[in-house]
């Protein structure tokens, strides 16, 4: 399930939101609902946290950028053909 919609916090406007759907297996959820208790956070913040972090992981690895690069000249090429 793909949607945007925009939000206001605190009468200020945030950026448009995507929700998605993630499927869990029944351990990781209830892994995953316990760490958002203990944090005392939803759970939504606590996967977009995680995702942030992965996010700039992949960011400074440079196999990753040099894949991403590779992608990027291969679609760059097949538009120019």
């Amino acid at each position: 399930m793909l949607e945007y919609r925009s939000t206001k916090r605190d009468n200020h406007l945030v950026k448009p939101v995507k929700a998605m759907t993630v499927r869990l297996s029944p351990e990781q959820a209830e892994e995953l609902e316990t760490i958002a208790t203990v944090d005392d956070l939803p759970v939504s913040e606590v996967v977009r946290a995680a995702i942030a972090r992965h996010i700039e992981e992949r960011r400074g690895d440079g196999e990753f950028r040099k894949s991403l690069r590779e992608r990027i000249c291969r679609e760059q090429r097949l538009l120019d053909d």
